[in-house]
């Protein structure tokens, strides 16, 4: 039941199409319902010498007077006027059905996305995304193929059955009752590979899902694959990915194909029981030829759309395991939601404190114990460190992408949980160390910071972060088409598309995460002078591994297993902290901060992880 109210909720804004198409299939009942007496009229009483029904006489007295051809040729002309309208009545339902199925596709995977964009960051780091969009394109097609592959056939068929065995009960009971026989086995097939079709259909969309993820990885790792020469590899491995999916679709068809005909085998052989019978009746003159024409007709009108349901059972079980898949998506827990009494977070000036931070993944490795500092507007606070010791988990903080687990984050002297979670995102902009990029032109990727920007606006930024030159002398220039994720630049131009995207939006709080790692150090330069003339507006962190950006910064925290060991600008730590001090001559030597000797511990790996993906 709880399924059925599930679906009932989506169709619910469609009620005036639900009316329709139960009006519509009450018409096509009547006319279905009436057409096989056309053929009746002319076996019985045209062809053989059964009088004209009374009621029809009574309807169309002028009857009686015509000859035995125009009778003929108007019972002809009525049945094909009866089976035509008939047919137009169910384009007219089909189509209705159609439309109203899709519209309900798109409700749900609109719902889909939205709740997918609200769950936590964490879901999405933990979670393969290539499952997401199956669920997205594939699952939601579930309650359109539960209610025109399911529903409304089956009681469309049932209502068959219902009027259809009134007819036949007044016509002759005994094969009234004999059509009516053949449910108790027809239910008895569907419980028997009900269970069966439910796994099997589930085994089919995890597969499936998993053959889409194989071929998601491989292609976006196309570049890796070509440099170790592993095609050969990654195609065996997709290729066993797939033999498997296509086994289990094979064992699914087979369960259909016998569950199909189990159905089939179950109806002709009432019909044959029921023609038979019928024959019988007819030679002992209790019916009429025409009037087991017309029980025969009924049952291949009914037992056709039972036998079509038999074929697509499993088509339904899927339905319902997809169902199942996006109710599952869907109860998930979004994001923490906003307060009772949050406020809006405009306005802001990017006065940040971090007041006895703690931080765990998992509720057990600590990544963050007892951060304390504080950042005001116009200051450059470098963060430092050895990998794994926390820095990009710090910043994610602040626009509230993971919650602490214990102390407070202010912004502005309040807690970051009592703003609106989407008007704080609003005043923070977060530059990643690979800025993704997306489908678009080069002038929409950089808009994207804000979408409302002029034309004047979005070059002021590219010029702010040294892109404009080279946007300049492509041909097309802000209107140049960029490549999946970004493929057709370079990283440097990459990474500063991501800046000036940054900088446009114009955010009192701008995370840096190693913004210019793939930049020349003249570039470089650049970028900072520009920085450090736009920062007097906003409070500026960049997590960082090289000299230029460290010296420049206004106040440098020194992050070490989680924990800031020492803060101050760049000559004060050199003389206080030994940690900072041979992390400075390990760059000025050329080294790098990654080397494992600068940590007196082991990194978290969930830190590590967590970085290689941002």
């Amino acid at each position: 039941m709880t399924l059925i109210r599930w679906t009932a909720a989506f169709l619910r804004p469609y009620r005036a199409r639900v009316a329709a198409v139960l009006g519509l299939s009450l018409v096509e009942i009547g006319l279905v319902t009436a057409a096989p007496w056309a053929l009746k009229l002319i076996v019985d009483c045209v062809l053989g010498d059964q009088p004209l029904p009374a009621p029809l006489v009574a309807a169309l007295p002028f009857v009686v007077e015509l000859g035995a051809v125009t009778l003929l040729v108007l019972f002809a002309v009525g049945g094909l006027i009866i089976e035509l309208s008939a047919e137009s009545v169910r384009l007219a339902h089909t189509q209705i059905e159609v439309d109203m199925g899709q519209r309900v596709v798109h409700d749900l995977r609109s719902r889909l996305l939205d709740h997918l964009q609200a769950l936590p960051l964490r879901h999405h780091l933990t979670h393969r995304t290539s499952d997401a969009v199956y669920r997205l394109d594939a699952d939601t097609y579930c309650i359109n193929d539960l209610v025109t592959g399911g529903a409304l056939p089956i009681a469309l068929a049932a209502l068959h059955l219902a009027v259809m065995f009134v007819v036949v009960l007044v016509m002759d009971a005994t094969l009234a009752l004999l059509a009516l026989a053949v449910a108790p086995f027809l239910y008895l097939c569907l419980r028997y590979h009900a269970t069966t079709l439910s796994e099997r259909a589930e085994q089919v969309k995890m597969l499936e899902s998993g053959l889409v993820e194989r071929a998601y990885e491989t292609l976006r790792s196309i570049a890796a694959i070509k440099s170790f020469a592993r095609e050969r590899h990654e195609h065996g491995r997709f290729a066993r990915a797939s033999r498997d999916t296509a086994r289990a679709r094979v064992r699914l068809t087979w369960q259909e194909s016998l569950f199909s005909l189990a159905v089939t085998t179950v109806t002709l052989a009432a019909t044959a029981v029921i023609l038979v019978v019928g024959g019988l009746r007819v030679r002992d003159g209790a019916l009429t030829v025409g009037d087991l024409l017309v029980v025969i007709a009924y049952l291949a009108r009914v037992y056709d759309p039972v036998a079509e349901i038999a074929h697509t059972v499993g088509s339904l079980q899927q339905a319902v395991v997809g169902a199942g898949r996006v109710r599952d998506v869907l109860a998930l827990p979004p994001e923490v939601p906003d307060a009772p009494g949050a406020v809006d977070a405009r306005g802001l000036t990017g006065h940040v404190r971090f007041e006895a931070v703690e931080f765990s993944y998992d509720g057990v490795r600590t990544v963050l114990d007892g951060v304390d500092f504080d950042a005001r507007p116009g200051e450059l606070i470098a963060i430092v460190g050895p990998t794994g010791a926390g820095k990009t988990t710090l910043v994610h903080l602040i626009p509230r992408l993971f919650a602490p687990t214990a102390g407070r984050v202010l912004i502005n002297g309040r807690d970051a949980g009592a703003y609106r979670l989407r008007s704080l995102r609003e005043q923070i902009a977060l530059v990643p160390q690979d800025p993704l990029l997306f489908a678009g032109t080069i002038g929409d990727n950089i808009r994207y910071g804000r979408l409302d920007a002029s034309e004047a606006e979005v070059e002021q930024a590219a010029r702010d972060a040294q892109i404009h030159a080279a946007i300049a002398r492509l041909p097309e220039g802000y209107g140049t088409p960029v490549a999946e994720a970004g493929a057709s630049l370079s990283g440097g131009e990459r990474q500063r598309i991501g800046i000036a995207r940054a900088l446009l939006k114009q955010a009192p709080v701008l995370i840096l995460d190693e913004p210019t790692s793939a930049v020349d150090t003249l570039a470089e330069a650049a970028v900072f002078d520009s920085l450090r003339r736009l920062r007097e507006r906003r409070t500026t962190f960049v997590i960082a591994h090289r000299l230029s950006t460290i010296r420049d910064a206004t106040r440098i925290l020194v992050l070490q297993d989680g924990r800031i060991t020492a803060q101050g600008p760049h000559a004060t730590l050199l003389a206080s902290s030994d940690l900072y001090r041979r992390m400075w001559e390990r760059l000025a030597s050329g080294g790098s901060l990654d080397d494992p000797d600068l940590a007196s511990s082991s990194a978290p790996a969930v830190e590590t992880s967590l970085s290689a993906r941002s």
